[in-house]
């Protein structure tokens, strides 16, 4: 569509939507650069909107069916939700 090297080195790209992925190409082609220079102006919005989209996976998993694969879409592994909590200071057993 863009005219573009497919042989150049590709940026990664498991974060990025589809429009995303068109941006930079378009970028690429009309900046005359290569895609990993193209690549540098691209943020994708699962990083400006981090919170929003872990919002939208929670909502989603048992819920909506998975686009990668058989069955309900889960966010969490089969153990379930990670946790982690955050220890600050020091205990004290006195």
């Amino acid at each position: 569509m863009f005219s573009l090297d497919q042989s150049q080195p590709r940026p990664k790209d498991e974060l990025w939507t589809g429009a995303e992925i068109r941006s930079c190409c378009r970028l690429a082609a009309l900046l005359d650069v290569p895609l990993m220079a193209a690549a540098q102006n691209v943020v994708p919005v699962a990083v400006t909107a981090a919170e929003s989209v872990e919002k939208l996976r929670s909502w989603a998993s048992g819920r909506c069916l998975s686009a990668d694969q058989t069955g309900l879409y889960s966010h969490y592994n089969d153990s379930g939700p990670k946790r982690r909590r955050k220890v600050t200071g020091k205990l004290s057993l006195n």
